[in-house]
């Protein structure tokens, strides 16, 4: 799907209507050093193997990818209601 790089939307901040510029979010680097991962690598130890069934297959077909509007004024960022779809692409 193409979607515009720049939408014309309300900026509650602003309080008015502003061009807001389109980027995908891409989630961040996992840190080995978090809680939880720290805890699933303690249950995957020694015996008794996996904690949960590994995925054989994947069961979607598609991902749900989130656009993130950012208001070029207050450079505050919105996070959009996720959009499930195979491949989305950002068209000037």
């Amino acid at each position: 799907m193409n979607m515009p790089k720049e939408i014309n939307r309300y900026c509650p901040k602003c309080k008015k209507h502003t061009l807001h510029k389109v980027s995908i979010y891409k989630a961040g680097k996992r840190r080995g050093s978090a809680i939880g991962e720290r805890r699933h690598a303690e249950d995957k130890k020694g015996y008794g193997g996996q904690k949960f069934p590994k995925l054989a297959k994947p069961a979607k077909t598609t991902k749900k990818l989130t656009p993130i509007m950012t208001c070029p004024e207050c450079k505050k960022k919105w996070n959009v209601s996720g959009i499930r779809l195979r491949k989305l692409e950002l068209v000037a």
